[in-house]
């Protein structure tokens, strides 16, 4: 097992009814700004219960953030916060709306330009506002980590940085609020927590059983859970294991003492920023063909999670693999999600961009062992077709 130092700040506060549990978690003279994304926490009535647990404090409202939040978006919430004097954060929604508010957070007390957060990866932050969270759209884990992921719509990009300053103070998971999701937006929620615990686990052998073991636990969850949610949306043990899987995945225990990818995530993320695809789509896309592309540095643990996973135990070596790759693909698809990039009419000649913005934000040597190059990428992106 690997060296390693985990941290994580932020209070779980789970379950039905939980909401009312803002009035002691953030500071009764607060000056509080509430981020939504567009009109669900309205509709649901997250919001007016949020507002009412806030009681008397002075509460602003910023609606608008969208799926892969975008800066020229935060960009006028960290106006507000810093023109209004507002010192705590709440979001309401899912990773998006979580992200966006990190942003927030570290840019209202940032000097100079905010693109340097994005630029720098987030070693620059020194400060930020305090924040909590509501989730309302298992996926992401933004609700327990230090991580955003931000588009900037005018170059295209799509960015990533983290800090210990932007760990949410509290979230608040009430598997209630994603009764009414979208079925859609369910299933991107199950790819993006599976890929996210894939990217820990799927690297190489280091002796580390216990994340390994987690980590299993958390694909064998979602495995069995999956369909059975897009069928019962309604269901509270099915939501309830969902929503603290998908924390689970992204919290940092799992790839603490690891080695970790990430390659699938820096590919995917540019084929957000250029097509517009959902950040899971991108993903079940990636991910197969990724694992294929690099099935010899990763045959040791490929076999394994044959094993532990599919229960896949015969055949030879090359026969698993390829059987749980198959596997992987048919599990993303049986939630309705497509995995190849010409089903959303995108073809071979798209290539070429995404290999020059690859370059561009300097994801040219990606991977557990940093040896996944454009000339790889290129190769995974030819299979994706």
């Amino acid at each position: 097992m690997q060296n390693f130092d985990f941290y994580n700040p932020t209070r779980i506060v789970f379950g039905q009814g939980k909401v009312t549990e803002l009035d002691r978690l953030i500071p009764e003279n607060a000056r509080v700004l509430v981020l939504i994304g567009g009109q669900s926490a309205k509709h649901n009535g997250t919001l007016d219960e949020a507002l009412n647990a806030l009681g008397t404090r002075y509460v602003e409202v910023f609606e608008g953030i969208e799926p892969n939040p975008r800066y020229e978006t935060l960009i006028k919430a960290v106006a507000q916060v810093k023109n209004r004097e507002l010192d705590f954060l709440l979001a309401i929604g899912g990773g998006s709306v979580i992200d966006g508010t990190k942003f927030v957070s570290a840019a209202a007390r940032q000097d100079g330009d905010a693109w340097e957060i994005l630029l720098t990866h987030g070693a620059n932050i020194k400060d930020a506002v305090p924040y909590g969270t509501i989730l309302t759209l298992p996926a992401t884990g933004s609700e327990m980590n230090d991580g955003s992921v931000i588009t900037r719509e005018e170059e295209k990009a799509k960015l990533h940085f983290s800090s210990e300053h932007v760990f949410p103070r509290f979230s608040v998971l009430d598997p209630t609020k994603s009764y009414t999701l979208p079925k859609r937006q369910l299933a991107n929620g199950v790819v993006d927590a599976f890929t996210h615990t894939v990217e820990q686990y799927l690297t190489y052998p280091v002796g580390a059983m216990v994340q390994d073991r987690f980590a299993e636990g958390l694909l064998l969850t979602l495995v069995e859970i999956g369909p059975k949610l897009l069928q019962n949306p309604q269901d509270y043990e099915l939501q309830a294991n969902f929503m603290w899987s998908a924390s689970l995945a992204l919290n940092g225990l799992i790839g603490a003492g690891v080695p970790q990818d990430w390659a699938t995530h820096m590919i995917g993320h540019e084929i957000t920023a250029l097509y517009g695809l959902d950040h899971a789509q991108t993903l079940a896309i990636v991910l197969p063909n990724m694992l294929s592309v690099r099935r010899d540095s990763k045959r040791e643990k490929l076999l394994q999670y044959a094993d532990r996973i599919w229960n896949i135990k015969s055949g030879t070596e090359d026969e698993r693999i390829e059987a749980a790759i198959h596997k992987t693909r048919e599990f993303f698809e049986s939630l309705g999600v497509k995995t190849r990039l010409s089903e959303y009419q995108i073809g071979a000649d798209a290539i070429t961009g995404l290999i020059n913005k690859l370059e561009l934000h300097h994801m040219v040597t990606l991977g557990e062992h940093r040896d996944v190059d454009l000339r790889v990428s290129r190769k995974v992106l030819e299979a994706s077709i």
